[in-house]
């Protein structure tokens, strides 16, 4: 009786850790191929060679073989923090070549769920902003216009982050930092500060184009993960006419 207890608590532990690893992936922008791999080669590391998993962006399904129970964990958030999927799958591979055992695959991966790895919000803004400027150049917009990319596009980036922080909802926060940027590329063109519109706008909203979520929404198609595909590539489109969107209100008033 003893025995059959310590191999529930086992199972448990082994479809406890399992999830957990695929819920921090799926947070952090991975691709649904990826995260069931993972999920398949650490239940095999626990001597589970018949697993099925089942992810979506919105949630992750895992069932080990036999008669242990499936558990069901719920994604409500998603980010891009690829430095968090490197760590998962570092500690998959040490699951597996059997350097650690599952307890502490386990706590590692809680330690890490609670571990805030992005980058401070200054950084990311400095980031968004050089990225504007230097996409403004790749568009063969002119240099007079570098430093109006500059501001606008972290201004834009700033928006984003202080009103999907606030709001708590995405696309809301993607179409007023795309307004806000093409009101003050209107008035930047309008004083004269700046000169070509067009190249200013498209530079500055480049930090909020969902570029890993169309990558991974096309992969997943590509390897047939069909029901991830469809629903990342729909919330690229979502986001892409929330941009679009915001951007056009400001040309419909002032054009």
């Amino acid at each position: 009786m003893v025995k059959g207890n310590e191999q529930v608590k086992h199972n448990e532990l082994v479809l406890k850790t399992c999830l957990l690893a695929g819920k921090i992936m799926m947070q952090s922008g991975a691709e649904t191929y990826r995260v069931e791999d993972t999920i398949s080669r650490m239940a095999l590391a626990c001597n589970y060679p018949d697993t099925h998993s089942y992810s979506t962006p919105t949630g992750i399904i895992v069932s080990l073989e036999g008669e242990n129970p499936t558990r069901l964990v719920r994604i409500n958030t998603r980010s891009t923090d690829l430095e968090k999927v490197a760590r998962v799958n570092q500690i998959s591979r040490q699951l597996t070549s059997g350097d650690i055992t599952i307890s502490d695959a386990f706590q590692m991966l809680e330690t890490l769920e609670k571990e805030n790895l992005s980058f401070p919000i200054l950084v990311q803004i400095m980031a968004a902003a050089i990225a504007s400027a230097s996409f403004l150049i790749m568009f063969k917009g002119t240099w007079l216009d570098f430093l109006p990319a500059f501001f606008i596009g972290g201004i834009g980036f700033t928006s984003f982050y202080f009103i999907d922080h606030f709001t708590k909802v995405k696309f809301f926060a993607e179409f007023m930092a795309s307004f806000i940027i093409g009101l003050l590329s209107f008035f930047i063109v309008q004083f004269e500060i700046g000169h070509e519109i067009d190249k200013i706008i498209i530079g500055s909203v480049m930090p909020l184009v969902p570029g890993l979520l169309i990558t991974n929404a096309v992969r997943d198609l590509m390897v047939g993960h069909f029901v991830s595909g469809l629903s990342k590539g729909a919330e690229a489109l979502l986001t892409a006419f929330a941009i679009g969107a915001g951007v056009a209100i400001v040309f419909a008033f002032t054009m």
